[in-house]
């Protein structure tokens, strides 16, 4: 007998079904279980070579003979920075690149929210004064620079592209870009030829030692006074403080974070009263959408058929690399 361990809140009948079918075909037998029952996941997961969850303490607890675990969050670095985790070191490690289209719908809505000075409008507001004639700016026509060009900077990009935007600077490790959305791509190594340049920064990449507060005290400073920042990666991607005080000072036009240093965010933190500043808890993705739902479970069967056939999995993690 092969087993699957499926250890998740958001399935649905329908996803369930989807499994068995898929299981079935390929010779394996899912078991399921609910965030409530820990306990029987894990004495079900010691005659299991599959694991499909997103819990650290469940993998923890997983033998030897665990050989893939398909994790359905999109971010694993705590998964790469703990090898003790996985009892069996050859493990494999996959992730689930479904989150580009909720993120870059957040995206897009802080976006515009910056851009048409919402932040202060609300303020405004809030004060019950009536205010209304601040410039406003438009995605139309408008320039933005992607710090990560995964599956979230493309859905990023095709959005800004359809809603009109003039130039779109894509920046990665490689330097390249699979999809042809951007007007120029560029390596993370340009970074700060870039800068004085952007207009809208977009940042989402991974948690590894390189992107440890690559946008410092220093590279702040290199941003145009108009310019915004998003941050839909990981929080340590951004040196806190002097993000802060430009926002403060009004050395910057604004920023939206769904993702923060530490989380949650403790109540007297600065970040909570900085000026032109957007702050959700981490929402962006999550699996609250019944696409993001649909589409993992739709990128766990594929993967299961191309384990069960020998085939290289599509999201597999390079854990030195750390996505």
């Amino acid at each position: 007998m092969r087993n699957i361990c499926i250890y998740q809140e958001f399935l649905t009948d329908t996803h369930k079904q989807r499994i068995r079918e898929t299981a079935e075909s390929t010779g394996f037998i899912p078991h399921f279980f609910t965030l409530d029952q820990f306990e029987e996941a894990r004495a079900c997961l010691q005659d299991c070579e599959v694991l499909y969850a997103h819990d650290m303490n469940l993998l923890r607890a997983a033998p030897a003979s665990l050989k893939w675990y398909c994790c359905s969050y999109a971010g694993v670095d705590p998964y790469c920075k703990d090898p003790g985790l996985f009892a069996n070191p050859d493990c494999m490690l996959t992730n689930s690149n479904c989150y580009g289209v909720t993120i870059a719908e957040h995206v897009v809505m802080v976006l515009l929210m910056l851009l048409r000075r919402m932040p202060e409008y609300e303020e405004t507001v809030r004060r019950r004064s009536w205010s209304n004639q601040l410039p406003i700016r438009s995605i139309r026509d408008n320039a933005f620079t992607i710090l990560g060009l995964g599956n979230i900077g493309f859905h990023v990009a095709e959005r800004l592209r359809g809603m009109g935007a003039a130039h779109i600077t894509g920046l990665s490790r490689s330097g390249k870009a699979r999809e042809p959305v951007y007007d120029e791509v560029l390596p993370i190594s340009s970074l700060d030829e870039v800068l004085p340049r952007t207009k809208n920064l977009i940042m989402a990449l991974p948690a590894t030692a390189e992107t440890y507060h690559i946008l410092n005290r220093d590279r702040i400073s290199l941003l145009p006074s108009d310019s915004c920042v998003v941050n839909v990666g990981r929080g340590t991607a951004i040196e806190q403080e002097p993000l802060i005080e430009a926002l403060n000072s009004g050395r910057l036009a604004g920023a939206a974070l769904d993702v923060m240093d530490p989380e949650p965010l403790p109540p007297d933190h600065p970040l909570w009263s900085a000026r032109n500043l957007i702050l959700t808890p981490h929402v962006s993705g999550n699996m609250t959408l019944g696409y993001t739902c649909d589409r993992n479970v739709d990128l766990f069967c594929e993967d299961l058929r191309n384990y069960a056939g020998g085939k290289p999995l599509n999201g597999l993690v390079d854990r030195t690399r750390g996505y």
